[in-house]
């Protein structure tokens, strides 16, 4: 797992840059740098695409794509992006354990069924025979939601990780080479892990990873200046959120063209994936089960086994100051 460790090093340093350098918040901001992912279709795509966002926050919003969570961390450390929506609770773990200065705005999609690792269809290896995987080839996107799912299965089936081969790959990289047969087991989320499927089978259900204690969601996360320094800017953002996520209760069908176009997808592999989706409202995201108090819990347990594992060299003592809930309350009214 030298590749995560060297990534934990350069998180340390970009902890320190975004220290050390000028706010990216600056009192003058006239354009915001929003990150999100391709083939990750979601309703603020909608707006996103037709210019609610920039109505509504009266500037420039220019969106750019990435491959992973850790590459948003390091953009928002380096000062290129402002908001990171959808970034995988793990790699913001990291960064946040790392001395990177982020918080947790809103949650932004919960997804057991939709994060997994696939295993190559020819191995005949389910959950009966998992030990099986001892020394076969994995790609996984490391330091993201599903090398923590990784790992945890991994620990649940008494593998250990150590005597396997892992390749850091992104999810679209680890599908191609999958498919090529270039690997036993890959690791990856929507497109990406639908055309994994086609060559393969997952160890476990979302319900069963569950069970196991195994979350799987994302969240808008920010740079703590940024939080403080444009509190209304942030409160807006989340609000055109929050309202697409409700429009897609009633609208879909209207909404569904506009959203795959944009992720890059075609209508039905859209429908297909954001079926495994669910949006929490901004109600539901303050209760107890989220921001109020379930997902600090849950930082804490990710930071706890990254650091058990010997991926990262410490946890926080507590991950509540990485939970601003001030702009989804300013938001909803409350």
């Amino acid at each position: 797992m030298s590749a995560f460790k060297h990534m934990i090093g350069a998180a340390a340093v970009f902890g320190l840059m975004a220290g050390a350098t000028p706010s990216a918040a600056a009192a003058d901001l006239k354009e915001l740098t929003v990150a999100y992912f391709l083939e990750w279709p979601m309703p603020f795509q909608y707006a996103k695409v037709k210019g609610i966002y920039e109505k509504k926050l009266g500037m420039k919003v220019n969106w750019r794509s990435f491959d992973a969570g850790t590459a948003m961390s390091a953009a928002m450390a380096s000062g290129d992006v402002h908001i990171s929506v959808s970034q995988g609770v793990p790699p913001f773990v990291v960064a946040a354990s790392a001395g990177q200065d982020l918080q947790i705005a809103d949650v932004a999609v919960s997804y057991s069924e939709n994060d997994n690792c696939v295993v190559k269809t020819a191995l005949e290896i389910d959950k009966s025979n998992v030990k099986d995987l001892v020394g076969k080839k994995v790609g996984v996107p490391i330091g993201t939601a599903a090398h923590y799912g990784f790992l945890k299965q991994m620990d649940h089936f008494g593998i250990d990780v150590s005597k396997m081969e892992v390749v850091d790959m992104a999810p679209p990289d680890g599908a191609a080479a999958f498919a090529q047969g270039n690997l036993d087991m890959v690791c990856g989320w929507g497109g990406a892990l639908r055309r994994m499927k086609e060559h393969g089978n997952v160890l476990l259900s979302g319900a069963e990873k569950e069970k196991l204690g195994i979350q799987v969601f994302d969240v808008t996360s920010v740079p703590a200046s940024f939080a403080s320094e444009h509190a209304d800017l942030l409160a807006k953002f989340v609000g055109v959120t929050a309202e697409m996520n409700k429009m897609w209760l009633t609208k879909s069908k209207e909404m569904l063209p506009v959203i795959a176009k944009d992720a890059g997808m075609d209508e039905k592999g859209t429908a297909a994936t954001m079926a495994t989706f669910s949006f929490p409202s901004a109600k539901e995201q303050l209760s107890a089960k989220w921001l109020g108090g379930g997902t600090q819990k849950f930082l804490k347990e990710v930071g706890d086994f990254f650091k058990k594992q010997g991926n990262i060299p410490a946890s926080r003592d507590s991950y509540a100051g990485a939970v601003n809930t001030e702009a989804l309350k300013a938001a909803s009214g409350m």
